[in-house]
């Protein structure tokens, strides 16, 4: 059983076979005293070794300028190439399977002109409801661009009345009703707002038993959570690099596109010449000849400076492993679970995980309902050195990420909420 208690936390931590890598990260400060830090899942924090692969790009530009291209330490027209391998161990895939380039919604965009291909009466694309707004944006886009209504070509698959979650049963009900009208699934592998793990695996199965292609945006999923885009046979999926993968803000996207659609000739994509055939690119040819694989998607030559922080951040992740991160990742979400728990009882205070407490069904984030608390708790919390994410109308985002939050973190956290309420209700 866990114990609330600072010996007790700093005995898991002792006990913590990645807790070096907390050292690896530059961690703000609060008052001077390092912050709390629970928004990885908005922006990860700074690895220290950030900056010399940055700062490796700038050297090269300035002494070799155009040159850099191809005598740069690591060449720059094949700087992408250095992903393939570790970033296909982070989702499950094969390395010809992933690429890096544009940022999340551009890719998802980009992906929608091979994947969304309305014809008759399959049109309609099943995403779920309270998706991130800009996948919402998007789709909304991508329909009126086909000459759909939205209202129509849109389905979204709803909470039941008083429940926080999408039920998985309600999943495949939705599929099964909209039928032969289904072109295309696409859902956010992790939900945002709830934390909420979708079977990626059974729904990728089923939507395309009735004939419709399978996406997912992965942006709370890549670094996240155990990943087999390959065995599930996703057709194709996109993240972002800067929540849990820590490459900066707004930084480049990563994208997967299945083996099985890359030798399609009449796959349909909008071409740029960095996905053309890499041994005749710069023979400047008239006519699209992709490259065979992920990188085919790619449209214009790679931005270097962008890339360098993910590379630092990948290649640390094929350090730690996937199974590493997320064995402790189950251990310090339920950790602060608990603590979340023994101060409600300690305080008598009305909390609600509306994050599933299937540990399945949930990743490295509890987003807690704080029944009769306002934002006044929230800016507490920032005041006092915890970084946390408000959402409304009173609940809290807390990303515990393995890689650098703490059980010791978890502790404190409690006191300082524990103080926060107090103060706020003498």
């Amino acid at each position: 059983m866990f114990q609330n208690t600072r010996e007790y936390a700093q005995q898991l931590d002792s006990q913590d076979k990645i807790a070096q890598y907390r050292n690896e990260f530059i961690f703000p400060k609060v008052n001077g005293k390092q912050v709390i830090y629970f928004t990885g899942n908005s922006l990860g924090l700074q690895p220290k070794r950030t900056k010399a692969y940055v700062d490796e790009i700038m050297s090269d530009w300035a002494n070799l300028a155009v040159e850099g291209h191809f005598y740069a330490e690591k060449p720059w027209w094949d700087y992408q190439e250095r992903f393939a391998n570790p970033l296909s161990k982070v989702v499950g895939a094969l390395p010809s399977e992933v690429t890096v380039m544009n940022t999340l919604t551009v890719n998802l965009h980009l992906l929608m002109v091979s994947f969304y291909r309305p014809h008759g009466k399959r049109y309609k694309i099943l995403c779920e409801e309270k998706a991130f707004p800009s996948d919402q944006y998007m789709l909304q886009s991508q329909v009126k661009f086909r000459g759909y209504n939205p209202k129509d070509a849109i389905v979204e698959i709803k909470r039941r009345e008083g429940e926080h979650n999408i039920r998985h049963e309600d999943i495949l009900a939705k599929i099964d009703e909209v039928g032969d009208e289904l072109a295309l699934v696409l859902i956010g592998g992790v939900n945002y707002y709830t934390g909420q793990v979708f079977d990626m695996k059974t729904i990728t199965a089923y939507a395309q038993s009735k004939g419709a292609f399978v996406g997912w945006d992965l942006a709370h999923a890549a670094g996240n959570i155990k990943l087999d885009l390959h065995d599930w046979n996703v057709d194709f999926a996109a993240w972002c690099s800067y929540k849990y993968m820590n490459s900066g803000p707004g930084n480049v996207s990563g994208i997967f596109v299945h083996q099985m659609h890359h030798a399609d000739p009449e796959m349909p994509r909008f071409a740029g010449w960095w996905g053309h055939n890499k041994e005749r690119r710069f023979k400047m040819e008239p006519q699209f000849d992709a490259v065979h694989g992920a990188e085919g998607w790619q449209i214009s030559n790679l931005p270097v400076i962008s890339l360098a922080p993910y590379l630092a951040s990948v290649e640390m992740f094929d350090e730690v492993g996937m199974d590493a991160l997320i064995e402790k990742r189950d251990k310090i979400t339920s950790y602060l679970e608990f603590i979340l728990g023994e101060i409600q009882k300690e305080i008598n205070g009305d909390f609600e995980v509306i994050t599933p407490s299937n540990p399945v069904e949930r990743a490295c984030q509890l987003s807690v309902y704080l029944h009769g608390e306002g934002r006044n708790l929230f800016d507490y919390l920032m005041k006092n050195g915890v970084i946390t994410d408000w959402r409304e109308p009173n609940v809290i985002r807390l990303a515990p990420v393995p890689l650098y939050c703490s059980f010791e973190d978890m502790y404190e956290f409690g006191q300082v909420l524990k103080a926060g309420i107090q103060a706020l209700h003498p």
